[in-house]
């Protein structure tokens, strides 16, 4: 994530400079492990062709370029916290996904220079495991800023459903946190009402062993106080 002045985290730091330096290996990991929720996610999103349509955290690209191609006549426009991986994708949408209006940079989820109702729909998979806490109200904001009334919002998370890849995943997330992360499915449903989304759709993925928590919400009208 390209740290806003004022933002910078530690374990975000961290985390930008080992996604950079695994940008050329990583769609191994997406092939493995991400694609079958990828899919999912594009068949219970809502999406349609057309539309102004934003995916934060891009990582090997293989989620955008699946929506460039399912949204040809409209605008896909990627974003992820690692100025390498971005690159790379925005190289690869250009050769795989001809006669397509279809963008990548880097951007910081949680500072985002877009104006607010600018997109219909927003895509995000695996990003909020790698945000400290505190962070993630931040971005689940931004996101809610940047849709237009009624838009959905599609998140991929990793799920708790698999009990032994908990406990693995934990230790991995305790050896190296900068590019495991942590599981924050369970703090989910909270966090997406308190940000004035209504749940619309949830599925579970399992693909060799690594479990996916596939999500659709729908931003809802400001709350206006009444004063009597």
């Amino acid at each position: 994530m390209a740290c806003v002045s004022g933002m910078s985290d530690p374990l975000v730091d961290r985390t930008r400079r080992v996604y950079d330096q695994l940008a050329a290996v990583y769609p191994l990991s997406t092939a493995l492990f991400h694609s079958r929720a990828h899919r999912c996610a594009l068949e219970i999103s809502g999406l349609r062709d057309g539309m102004r349509v934003l995916e934060v955290a891009t990582g090997s690209g293989e989620m955008f370029r699946r929506l460039a191609r399912a949204n040809r006549s409209g605008f896909t426009l990627g974003v992820d916290f690692a100025p390498k991986m971005a690159a790379r994708t925005q190289r690869a949408v250009r050769r795989q996904t001809a006669n397509c209006s279809a963008h990548c940079q880097a951007v910081d989820a949680r500072q985002m220079p877009f104006r607010s109702e600018t997109f219909d729909a927003v895509f995000c998979c695996y990003l909020f495991e790698l945000l400290p806490d505190q962070d993630i109200p931040v971005a689940l904001g931004e996101f809610r800023r940047i849709l237009r009334q009624d838009g959905r919002l599609t998140l991929v998370l990793i799920s708790r459903s698999v009990r032994i890849f908990n406990a693995v995943y934990g230790l991995l997330g305790k050896l190296a946190p900068a590019f495991w992360g942590h599981q924050v499915e369970q703090a989910f449903p909270d966090l997406i009402e308190a940000a004035n989304f209504r749940f619309l759709h949830r599925r579970i993925v399992h693909q060799n062993f690594y479990p996916s928590l596939v999500l659709v919400a729908q931003k809802l009208p400001e709350i206006v106080p009444r004063f009597l």
